[in-house]
């Protein structure tokens, strides 16, 4: 517990964090501007890997279309919902919708889901310069394709310069269809999903040929010819990398060119070299490269699956100079995969990830101490028969009306109002399969206090199956969170937080939890809204691995009706905006 006088400090410094933001918002956004985009989101035909499929598509296109924004512009998009048999929400992945909750794009938390031939008018402003993405939360939605690029460049200086960029979107893709896979999930007996067919680089890959080899032909083919990338010798071009996988962890190299990382997740980190780059899926990075080697020839860029035993085949595109014909393989082997199983470089890689310090957009060090701490449990069990993934032994299960609207208007009977858990047994052995393989499953909140600073620690175990603990790439909606610790086994109350980080911890919205481990996040409670916390991958969340934390609704007081008229709100006027 934290002292009264201490309780008062931090909240002082936290109102002051925030007058120091809407000063620095108002010197950086000296001339904003309103960006529209009009959307139809749509299923078509595509072939992402060469063989042809249906995607969910954005205005005819797969990926959606790259949005491009300046921090502090406001961005409106006009979706509409052309699909014929389901809803669909957009997510903004990484935006944190300050005074606009409802925006977020999460079915059944922030919004309802635009339903068959409705319009939906997402408008928000980007006040953080980042690499971003945006994708589908209703469903496996992301799986099918709904996602795109999302790049808020910044409006002042940044700490590093460069002389072009690329924007990379990596993704995973399957041939069987979304709802098929949706079907065997929930299935008795259960079906996997199973490794992804191909992985994709900006929407494109290689299923039933060899770039490497040089065995494919690209002729009438253009969906899934590689994206090139195509550099002038002796200049520093910026990588914009992201990840929207659905299941799979990665590892991207540039045959023979140092990375320098100097962006996480939309947050400034202090510069480091790196042969290749760990990416689980939300995570997003920039790193810097020197078009340094010999310009006579090109250059492998790959993308490789780690974190589980692998069984998709490399993605690989070209780095070209451009006095080389891009259709000029070079001569050598792509980048080895470092195995897929190493997780001690993997943490390495993690624990050299530090905020810039020596720049005026640093971030402040988080609170010294929480006032709350909340345990999370990862764990498989079973429901009714069904293979489910639970925390602290409740699967979630989203309710049909909205956990904004419900909460601001308390709205009782829209979700079970018993608090869930905040920790886990004392005995509770991560080591092996549960002694209770049964879980409960449930859509309960955490409601957290306005302005206190909490910590979650979300704790690995063992799934149902023997010497079996994967990696989980957590994300949370509506916040940024300093990683102030990672360590091996059980986190140990009183004595695990004595080798946090809290200097200069990096600042993430998504980060990962490696088998039997735990990794231990702070963030401050400071935006009004209903807000998921959940592993990325699309499996793992549809079959229940989140949770809801809600905190300052009530200081909401106009929301518009147009998200919220589903559930128990279904008859609200469309043309309303509730508040008061």
């Amino acid at each position: 517990m934290i002292s009264g006088t201490t309780r008062d400090a931090t909240k002082l410094l936290v109102i002051g964090r925030f007058f120091l933001f809407l000063l620095a918002a108002e010197m950086a956004f000296p001339n904003p501007t309103v960006r529209h985009f009009r959307w139809n989101v749509e299923s078509i035909f595509w072939s992402p890997d060469c063989i042809e499929n249906s995607v969910m598509a954005i205005n005819g296109k797969f990926p959606g279309p790259t949005i491009r924004a300046k921090a502090g512009d406001t961005v409106v998009v006009r979706l509409t919902n052309k699909l014929n048999t389901e809803g669909v929400v957009i997510h903004w992945h990484g935006i944190g919708q300050r005074g606009t909750p409802w925006m977020d794009g999460t079915a059944s938390i922030s919004q309802c889901p635009i339903n068959p031939g409705e319009t939906f008018i997402y408008t928000f402003v980007v006040d953080k310069p980042g690499t971003y993405f945006y994708h589908g939360h209703y469903g496996m939605q992301r799986s099918a394709g709904l996602y795109g690029s999302l790049i808020v460049e910044a409006a002042a200086a940044e700490p590093f310069q460069y002389d072009g960029e690329f924007n990379i979107l990596m993704s995973d893709w399957w041939h069987r269809s979304v709802h098929e896979q949706e079907i065997g999930l929930s299935s008795v007996p259960f079906r996997w999903i199973n490794e992804p067919d191909s992985l994709l680089i900006n929407g494109r890959g290689q299923y039933n040929c060899s770039l490497a080899a040089g065995t494919c032909k690209f002729e009438g083919a253009e969906q899934c010819a590689p994206y090139i990338l195509t550099v002038h010798p002796n200049k520093t071009y910026r990588l914009r990398l992201a990840s929207t996988t659905a299941l799979a962890s990665l590892n991207v190299a540039v045959e023979n060119h140092k990375m320098v990382v100097v962006e996480a997740d939309g947050n400034y980190v202090e510069p480091f070299e790196v042969d290749d780059l760990y990416i689980y899926s939300g995570e997003s990075y920039s790193v810097l490269i020197k078009t340094d080697q010999d310009p006579t020839k090109n250059y492998w860029i790959s993308a490789g699956v780690i974190g589980r035993k692998p069984n998709t085949t490399q993605a690989l595109t070209l780095l070209n100079y451009v006095s080389v014909h891009a259709g000029h393989l070079p001569g050598s082997p792509p980048p080895a995969v470092p195995r897929w199983d190493d997780f001690v470089r993997m943490k390495s890689f993690a624990q050299k990830l530090r905020s810039i310090s020596r720049n005026s957009a640093a971030l402040s060090p988080p609170p010294v101490r929480p006032h709350r701490r909340i345990a999370l449990l990862n764990t498989q069990n079973l429901f009714l028969g069904q293979i489910k993934w639970a925390i602290n032994n409740i699967s979630l299960s989203l309710p049909p009306t909205p956990y904004l609207g419900s909460i601001r208007y308390k709205l009782r009977a829209a979700f079970d109002p018993s608090p869930p858990p905040e920790s886990f047994p004392d005995g509770y052995d991560i080591t092996v399969p549960a002694a209770n393989r049964n879980c409960t499953v449930g859509n309960g909140v955490y409601m957290l206090g306005f302005n206190t600073t909490v910590d979650v620690v979300l704790q690995n175990a063992n799934a149902l199956a023997a010497n079996t603990s994967e990696v989980h790439p957590w994300h949370l909606h509506g916040h940024n969170f300093w990683v102030v610790g990672y360590g091996d086994g059980r986190f140990v109350e009183g004595l695990s937080e004595k080798g946090f980080n809290v200097k200069d911890s990096p600042v993430r919205n998504t980060a990962v939890v490696f088998p039997y481990g735990w990794t231990a996040v702070r963030f401050v409670a400071d935006n009004p809204g209903a807000w998921a916390f959940h592993c990325h991958l699309e499996p793992h969340l549809h079959m229940g691995m989140g949770v809801v934390l809600a905190e300052g609704v009530d200081r909401l007081r106009q929301i518009p009706a147009g998200a919220l008229r589903c559930g128990l709100m279904a008859d609200m006027p469309a043309n309303r905006t509730v508040g008061g």
